[in-house]
């Protein structure tokens, strides 16, 4: 008798173990052990086509990280900004925010193919954006962080909440604010995730209202460091040159610390929605302040802010679907 419930009693623990390092979402559960035995190369798999992509191309760290923030701004981490238009389905990468900016999608279709090879029908494409984001950042010389997992991918799109949701350059810094807190995000995180910003790249149509008198009161932006918004008009002219890229953090573009908080601080915050985080807000500017003193700070905050943004309503348990191509949904 005394041996059987002890054996009742381990299978408990192991039962509920997982939990112990999980987050609750409305829909269940997501833990970083959740593939430990249904594809235990998961996350070794998405690693290494990571760091193939990274070494051909240093700014797919940046796209890659990107893609998860703007799937999970979007009807939660469930995969939707994958989907490629078909059926009833309008792509969300058809979106202003996503349009002609949003890229890396082969490499996710190549970690998909390598997953369904290794386990079939097993991993989400929610959870392979969640991981290569944070493998993206760990490559660039970031802070890593487990990953809680267990997302399912969703069976649609919203085009008008990747219009509406996103934040956008221009945007005030209250309607940023807002946008957050409508994902349960605060002004904390807001600092922090912004961060993303110290790897990639920018284009010119996304910053060009700040050096000419585009602004709404027919002044350039004053915000910006005079000297350095003379060197960003040499190539964004007042018209034209749309697509030409600038790196967000000049200092050091394919590198992520803090630098992007110190360029703020010098006037030098390339977007808007950057240099607003030091203009607008008492509360936000001495997060900027702190986290350009203090790099470790700043790693720290934004792997907790990753986790939190990474728990933005996923689909658990029944709810959605595993895709076996990220770029539409399954036929039944």
């Amino acid at each position: 008798m005394a041996h059987s419930m002890s054996f009742l009693m381990v299978l408990l623990l192991l039962a509920f173990t997982p939990f112990c390092f999980s987050h609750k979402t409305s829909g269940g559960y997501l833990y970083p052990q959740f593939y430990d035995y249904s594809c235990p190369k998961a996350q070794e798999i998405v690693k290494s086509i990571v760091a193939k992509a990274v070494a051909r191309e240093a700014r797919m760290a940046a796209s890659l990280l990107r893609l998860h923030f703007h799937d999970c701004f979007v009807k939660g981490c469930d995969a939707s900004l994958l989907l490629d238009n078909s059926g009833s389905i309008i792509s969300e990468k058809r979106s202003n925010p996503n349009r002609n900016s949003v890229r890396g999608f082969e490499v996710i279709d190549e970690i998909k193919y390598a997953l369904e090879k290794e386990c079939p029908h097993t991993v989400s494409c929610a959870d392979i954006l969640a991981l290569a984001a944070r493998d993206s950042t760990v490559l660039a010389g970031g802070p890593s962080w487990e990953v809680p997992l267990g997302r399912r991918d969703s069976r649609g799109a919203s085009l008008s909440g990747s219009n509406n949701n996103i934040p956008a350059p221009n945007n005030t810094f209250q309607t940023i604010l807002t946008k957050f807190k409508l994902q349960g995000l605060n002004i904390v995180d807001l600092v922090a995730l912004s961060g993303s910003h110290t790897i990639g790249n920018a284009r010119c149509t996304s910053f060009r209202q700040r050096l000419y008198n585009q602004s709404g009161n027919g002044q350039p932006d004053y915000s910006l460091d005079q000297s350095y918004a003379m060197q960003l008009r040499s190539r964004c002219p007042r018209s034209g040159g749309d697509q030409n890229l600038f790196f967000l953090d000049f200092v050091t573009p394919t590198k992520f610390d803090n630098h992007y908080f110190k360029n703020i601080l010098a006037s030098k915050g390339l977007l808007n929605s950057d240099q607003v985080l030091f203009t607008k807000s008492k509360a936000s500017m001495e997060l900027v302040k702190k986290y350009a003193e203090n790099n470790e700070l700043f790693f720290e905050q934004f792997a907790k802010s990753m986790v939190k943004m990474g728990n933005i309503s996923p689909l658990t348990g029944s709810k959605g679907e595993i895709r076996k191509n990220c770029r539409r949904i399954n036929s039944y």
